[in-house]
């Protein structure tokens, strides 16, 4: 049976049809006890108080934001790119005024990208080559010649793209541009940065007498626990960075300490182990030829000449003793090419305790060790 709806809770306009039951004495009371506003109302929600802050809101959505909903092809639709009250335009790439600590970083624009895959495929330049001259770091052009390859790859197969997307986030993030023939490129990013050592987290009180020279190079034998060089030896290093010639042609030549797992290189100068440590020499160059510039410009080619032929020979050598210990088994009729490499079990190549990284079956038949009984199953220590 549906429920009885209160006299007092419905409108003039339904008292008409209320049974005949109820006396026209009632509805006349009940029609004149309650107040008018409630009487007049059709059971509709009283909208919700204007506020302040509702109101400069809408103030500001009718004035200085009606700029912004509209975007404007080839600019950034951020407010903070917009005039300000004083009339005063505003470059810079922060989206959001009430964090000024955030700033929008750009991307490497259509025209930047496609030459910085014409010139490490079509061009046959190295990769570090290109990251001096475009100034994007070595680690994202790898990224985008393989990203440019990949489409390439999905329009000669009729896949289609996200273009429209695309265009979309180009305009919207600030990007970098391609600088013009005879123009100073712009530096997307710092390509020169430091990488932070494990080595360099201690710290460590040695002292040096003043009559002793100390620099980087003593400095990092330290940090790694090594005996300090003879004075012979370190009399003929004038500059850490006479040091990258040698060690950059030839790693090997790096010295190492420590005995079996723990053995490790020594830490090299901040001039050697920078991504790109030839600039320190270009610069000092530089400032020895101020008014060579033909000069500077050969010896650096020269020298990353001699880097490039060494890097190549050694992933030539590397390369060839792999496929020496390479077995390739081929069957008449079968599908798969088998490679079968020996695998010799001693201290030197699986560890002392047969776990070594680099050993083999290191991912293959082995449990870890915090499925044994007893053992430890929360960390110790925190690796650097």
């Amino acid at each position: 049976m549906a429920p009885r709806i209160q006299p007092r809770r419905v409108s003039n306009a339904l008292l008409p049809y209320i049974t005949s039951s109820q006396s026209s004495s009632t509805s006349s009371v009940t029609s004149t006890s309650l107040p008018s506003h409630i009487m007049s109302r059709q059971f509709s929600v009283t909208p919700a108080p204007q506020t302040k802050l509702r109101r400069q809101m809408f103030q500001w959505l009718s004035t200085e934001g009606a700029a912004l909903k509209h975007h404007i092809p080839g600019e950034t639709n951020y407010i903070s790119g917009r005039s300000d009250r004083d009339g005063d335009f505003n470059d810079t790439p922060r989206p959001f005024p009430g964090n000024r600590s955030f700033i929008s970083e750009s991307i490497l624009s259509e025209e930047l990208r496609n030459e910085i895959y014409v010139r490490v495929v079509e061009k046959k330049k190295s990769v570090r080559a290109v990251s001096v001259e475009l100034g994007v770091d070595m680690k994202r052009i790898a990224a985008v010649v393989r990203l440019v390859e990949l489409e390439r790859r999905q329009r000669a197969q009729g896949k289609p793209l996200a273009l429209p997307y695309a265009r979309a986030v180009h305009e919207m993030i600030p990007t970098t541009p391609l600088a013009q023939e005879g123009e100073r490129p712009t530096y997307h990013e710092s390509i020169n940065d430091l990488p932070a050592h494990p080595s360099t987290g201690a710290q460590i009180f040695y002292p040096v007498p003043e009559s002793r020279s100390f620099n980087r190079v003593d400095a990092g034998r330290v940090f790694s626990g090594a005996p300090a060089l003879e004075r012979d030896v370190a009399a003929k290093i004038s500059h850490p960075s006479d040091l990258t010639d040698e060690i950059v042609q030839n790693p090997n030549s790096v010295e190492w300490v420590g005995k079996g797992e723990n053995a490790r290189q020594v830490l090299q100068p901040a001039d050697v182990r920078i991504p790109h440590p030839q600039l320190v020499q270009l610069e000092m160059d530089r400032k020895a030829y101020p008014n060579e510039r033909r000069t500077v410009t050969q010896r650096h080619s020269e020298r990353l000449q001699k880097q490039e032929e060494a890097e190549r020979k050694r992933r030539e050598v590397a390369q060839a003793r792999r496929e020496k210990s390479v077995q390739h088994v081929e069957p008449e009729n079968g599908r798969f090419n088998y490679r079968i490499q020996d695998a010799k079990f001693t201290k030197e190549t699986v560890g002392a305790d047969g776990r070594a990284p680099w050993a083999p079956g290191r991912r293959y038949g082995i449990p870890a060790d915090d499925r044994k009984r007893g053992m430890v199953k929360i960390p110790t220590r925190v690796e650097a």
